[in-house]
Formats: C-alpha cells, sequence, structure tokens
C-alpha cells in the first residue's frame, strides 16, 4: 500500500471529482441545448483537455494499439455517447434524482449478468441485493403518484434505466480490453464518442441555425473541460492510492450529491417512499461490493 499521505491525497481527489460530477444534472437542467449536442461536446473537449494534460505530464499516447484493442475502443466510445444522450435526456423530462438512481441501477444490471459474462458465483447475497434495489426502483419511479411529477416523468425514468444498459454494456468492453493505460483508453473513448454523435447531428439538427449565449458557452466548457476532463484526470490520478472496494463505495457519493443538489439548489423533492426507495438502492448496490 501507498505511504499514508499519498492515501489522504488520492482520498480527496477521488472525492473531490464525485462531487463534481454529482452536480451534472443541475448545469444540464441551465442548457437549452439538445442532449446530442452536449455530448459531442463532452466528447470532443473532453477528449482534448485529457490529451493535453497527458502531454504536458510526458505520458505516451497513440503510439500504436493493436487494431482489435482500437476496434473495441471504437465500440465502446459510441456506446458512451449513447449512453450521455440517455441520461441527458433524463434530466429533462424527470427530476435529477430520479434519473440519477434510475442510471445507477447499473450495479445491479451488472452483477445479475455477471455469470454469464463473467463466469461469476451469483450468491443469494447478491440476489437479495438486487431484489432490494428493485424494490427501491418502484418506490423511486412514483408507481400511483406519477401524476404529481409531470406528463413526461415515465420517459425520464425509460431514458435513466436506458442509459444504466449503455453504461453497463461499456463497462462490460472495458473488462474485456487488454491492457491500456487508462488515461489513453479514455481519450480515445471520449474522441470515439464525439466523432459517432457528429453524423447524429448533422442528420437530426440545423447546426447551422444554432445561437449560443456566452454563458451557453460557459456552460458548454464546463461540461466538456470541468466535468470531463478534469473529472477523468481526478479520477484516475486518485486510483492508484485506494483499495478496489474504497472505490466501489466512493462511486456512490455521485448520487447522493445528486439527490442534495436536486433538492437544495432545483427544489426537487422527493416523497418519503422516494427516499426510502434511494435508500434501498444505493444501501443494495453499496452492500454487493462488500
Amino acid at each position: 500500500m501507498p505511504e499514508k499521505a499519498n492515501d489522504r491525497k488520492s482520498l480527496r481527489m477521488m472525492i473531490a471529482s464525485l462531487l463534481i460530477v454529482g452536480t451534472i444534472g443541475a448545469v444540464r437542467r441551465r442548457m437549452p441545448l439538445s442532449s446530442g449536442l452536449l455530448a459531442f461536446v463532452r466528447g470532443a473537449l473532453g477528449a482534448a483537455s485529457l490529451a493535453l494534460y497527458c502531454k504536458l505530464r510526458g505520458r505516451r499516447l497513440f503510439h500504436g494499439l493493436p487494431k482489435k484493442t482500437l476496434g473495441l475502443l471504437l465500440l465502446s466510445g459510441a456506446i458512451l455517447g449513447v449512453n450521455w444522450i440517455m441520461l441527458f435526456e433524463a434530466y429533462r423530462y424527470t427530476t435529477v434524482a430520479i434519473a440519477t438512481l434510475c442510471y445507477y441501477c447499473e450495479p445491479i444490471l451488472l452483477m445479475l449478468l455477471s455469470p454469464l459474462l463473467f463466469g461469476e458465483k451469483l450468491t443469494g447475497r447478491r440476489l437479495l441485493c438486487a431484489a432490494v434495489a428493485v424494490t427501491g426502483m418502484i418506490l423511486v419511479t412514483g408507481v400511483g403518484a406519477a401524476d404529481t411529477l409531470g406528463s413526461g416523468h415515465w420517459r425520464g425514468v425509460a431514458f435513466g434505466l436506458a442509459g444504466a444498459v449503455f453504461y453497463a454494456l461499456v463497462v462490460i468492453i472495458n473488462k474485456k480490453l487488454p491492457p491500456v493505460d487508462a488515461y489513453e483508453k479514455t481519450v480515445f473513448q471520449l474522441f470515439f464518442a464525439a466523432l459517432t454523435m457528429l453524423p447524429y447531428l448533422l442528420l437530426t439538427e440545423d447546426v447551422s441555425s444554432l445561437s449560443l449565449t456566452g454563458t451557453t458557452l460557459a456552460l458548454l466548457l464546463v461540461i466538456g473541460v470541468v466535468y470531463t476532463g478534469v473529472v477523468y484526470i481526478l479520477y484516475f490520478g486518485s486510483m492508484s492510492g485506494l483499495r478496489a472496494q474504497t472505490i466501489a463505495i466512493l462511486s456512490y457519493l455521485d448520487p447522493v450529491v445528486a439527490l442534495l443538489t436536486s433538492a437544495l439548489l432545483l427544489g426537487e423533492r422527493m416523497t418519503p417512499p422516494g427516499l426510502l426507495g434511494a435508500l434501498l438502492i444505493l444501501g443494495a448496490a453499496v452492500f454487493s461490493e462488500k
């Protein structure tokens, strides 16, 4: 294990990255732009800022990866872009809290698929965690109370769950990749995410008619550079100084921050059953990691 001081530094970096990304839903709510455009900008600026960081630190990039590896990175990058669109759309149609909790069903989904994909044993404990998480999701999505959440609520729930599926696909492909430097892998994935979003944008939007204010441009920079480039730099920079279980548990700080942001900044209140559902989902996911 690294020295204690290095562990504290790594812990601060990891927590900072999760505190930042946990507020992305509130920022998306302030942006009158399509989710496709946001996904494209996030990929392009994120790849550029992360590549610049690697260049300044003397890290090697683009040194000739095998074609199979590049193919998997292209596929995972494209799926990553679709995953962002699903999440950004979920933020549009339902509350940030509900969208985030739907999205964070991904670990439970992976857990259920692990016997088929990775040959891992599905224990009674993990099945119990899955059942608890599903119960929590039923409470969070507001079955019987959705009328109070707006007409687009169920569409938002569907987008959030779809985002979880696509995120799980990215994780599955990453597990199939041969050893690749984390920074290099992410630069490629972000670049390919932007590249695959470009034809989608040209087909679905009149890009020439876009009118961007100074505030919107600033927020686009924040989405691409801070919420992507800086977050990944902090996240990957912290991993070598933390235990794997610590990283897994800390990752749930992100949805907790999203819930607080939803309530304190956006005034989105969850019902008591919804709060209970949130505790069940996050508790089941954390417990399954132990």
